[in-house]
């Protein structure tokens, strides 16, 4: 795993932590960021097979109608770090 991998999914975890001790998301959008943090810490995969495995589920949080605007934007700019992680690592 290569230094900008990992600093990328730390970034994420730490995006989702925000998430998850956020208040004003409703639970069930809380409760699957604190599921993706964890396929995200998952050491025994690649980060490339991480990043693909929560990618479908940072789309579906994103467009749920109950999702606050400043936490849709967090979730988009998550998609996007994810989608940075080179595939053959």
């Amino acid at each position: 795993m290569t230094v900008n991998s990992k600093e990328t999914l730390q970034n994420c975890i730490d995006a989702l932590e925000r998430i998850i001790n956020d208040d004003s998301v409703p639970r069930n959008i809380r409760r699957n960021a604190e599921n993706i943090r964890y396929i995200l810490s998952n050491d025994k995969e690649t980060p490339s097979t991480r990043a693909a495995m929560v990618i479908s589920n940072l789309d579906e949080m994103g467009n749920d109608p109950n999702v606050p605007i400043h936490t849709r934007t967090l979730i988009w700019g998550l998609s996007s770090q994810l989608e940075s992680i080179p595939v053959d690592e």
